[in-house]
């Protein structure tokens, strides 16, 4: 008689645990990019400030950039007042563009538009555009 077989319900309760172990790292793996997807950044680039020199932003036009993570824009629209606002549209998150020849923005997903300093003009926005603080600092604009 031979010890050293293992019984079949031990070598099962051994397959169970194995597979189990595997399966709940499949799992791990499939749902960690979801979770990093979903779950909000950790303050990044909280307090940080961006730099647009001047002459990126002449008087009636925007200057589109990063700030914080997300799409934003700066604009001139009269000489030495400069505006910075997100450009993510207040209704359902898409970025607006700046129409010059009309002087607001407009949401290119359902027609939303906002007046140069943010606010709703038009459309299913339920609210103004988010905005930042401006300062000059020689030739450049300081946002944030």
């Amino acid at each position: 008689m031979d010890d050293s077989t293992v019984s079949p319900a031990r070598r099962r309760f051994f397959l169970t645990i194995l597979l189990g172990g595997v399966g709940a790292a499949l799992a791990g793996l499939t749902a960690w990019p979801f979770w990093t997807y979903l779950s909000p950044s950790k303050g990044a680039g909280a307090g940080e400030k961006v730099k647009v020199p001047r002459e990126k932003v002449p008087i009636g036009q925007a200057h589109f950039f990063t700030f914080q993570g997300h799409p934003a824009v700066v604009i001139q629209p009269s000489a030495g007042k400069y505006i910075a606002l997100t450009a993510v549209c207040t209704h359902l998150g898409c970025i607006v563009k700046w129409e010059p020849d009309k002087e607001d923005f407009l949401c290119p997903c359902h027609g939303g538009r906002y007046s140069p300093d943010g606010q709703v003009t038009g459309g299913p926005p339920p609210k103004p555009l988010e905005s930042y603080p401006v300062a000059l600092q020689g030739d450049q604009v300081v946002i944030g």
